[in-house]
């Protein structure tokens, strides 16, 4: 068995079993791939994929345990290397963030630009993403950390920490209705067809959640993952946007109404995460600490250790996050 074998198993799985994406993207040759899954199954007496003629069509129960294992031991690899450059190379490597589009305009730019000035030899590389995707890229080890809020339910292979919470507000176009109003019941919001996030109605939204609790079916006639498209469409007068307080400019948007809806919804918890077992350097200890200063080296230590979701959850019971 062979470490390169381990890699193509994952890689083929990571590019949904099109064994010639795989081969374009590792530079290397499609039976050369073929050849070597071939071997590792062989040595294993099993299936790891099904097929159909040459094309690989599904997993097996047990290819499912190899490849889970062998994604391990291709993170342990790759936590080897961090080991080694935290102290061949401390100021040098890379930073990966997987993170929405709200995230990353209005809450990342001033924490990027502080980074950047402090570690300029770091290659910073930013994926934005709904929260299936960017639980996906961290889960595989294709990003460092995931920073997001809703869906977090998709996050059981990442220990992951609370930063900050934040509100939404209700924009309309000034000639709206409801943009004389100073505060607005859920009743109100539920006549009109809503704009909002794509991730905003999903098991654990809040704002489902309020308007299952007033038995009132919301009409979303537009979703995004941008909270400059969903202004975009509330411009053209398409619905009512309902969109984190932070993405409201008071500024470029000033032809826009932004009515407080925290009465309505109850607040949401920007979380910062990574994969379990991964080796953390030096630097990425600090931008968590700086994106939620009371995510201090130690802390994240101790939650690492803890690894269980409700002991995690525990361990911030008694910390008041700040509310952006």
């Amino acid at each position: 068995m062979k470490l390169q074998q381990l890699r193509y198993i994952a890689e083929v799985v990571n590019h949904n079993l099109n064994v010639s994406a795989t081969a374009e993207n590792l530079y290397t040759s499609q039976p050369g791939i073929s050849k070597q899954v071939r071997m590792l199954e062989d040595e294993l007496g099993i299936q790891i994929f099904g097929r159909s003629g040459k094309h690989l069509t599904h997993v097996t129960p047990a290819g499912q345990q190899v490849i889970n294992i062998a994604n391990d031991i291709l993170g342990k690899v790759e936590s080897i290397k961090k080991v080694a450059e935290e102290y061949t190379k401390p100021d040098q490597g890379e930073l990966n963030i997987a993170t929405t589009d709200t995230q990353a305009r209005y809450a990342l730019p001033g924490i990027i630009r502080a980074f950047i000035d402090r570690y300029p030899k770091v290659n910073l590389h930013m994926h934005q993403g709904t929260p299936s995707q960017i639980s996906e890229l961290a889960a595989r080890g294709d990003a460092d950390f995931a920073i997001a809020t809703e869906g977090m339910h998709l996050y059981t292979d990442l220990i992951m920490l609370p930063c900050y919470h934040w509100n939404r507000s209700i924009v309309v176009t000034k000639d709206h209705p409801l943009a004389s109003r100073t505060q607005i019941s859920i009743e109100d919001l539920g006549r009109f067809p809503l704009v909002t996030y794509v991730f905003g109605f999903d098991r654990e939204s809040e704002i489902e959640k309020a308007f299952n609790r007033a038995g009132i079916d919301p009409r979303v006639v537009f979703t995004a993952t941008s909270a400059d498209v969903l202004k975009t469409y509330v411009r053209l007068g398409l619905g009512v946007g309902v969109i984190a307080s932070m993405a409201v400019d008071p500024v470029i948007d000033k032809d826009l109404v932004a009515i407080d809806a925290s009465h309505l919804f109850a607040h949401s918890t920007t979380k910062i995460g990574f994969r379990k077992g991964n080796f953390l350097r030096n630097y990425m200890y600090e931008f968590i600490e700086h994106f939620a200063p009371h995510l201090t080296k130690d802390i994240v230590e101790k939650a690492v250790a803890l690894r269980d979701p409700q002991l995690i959850e525990n361990l911030f019971a008694d910390v008041e996050l700040p509310i952006r």
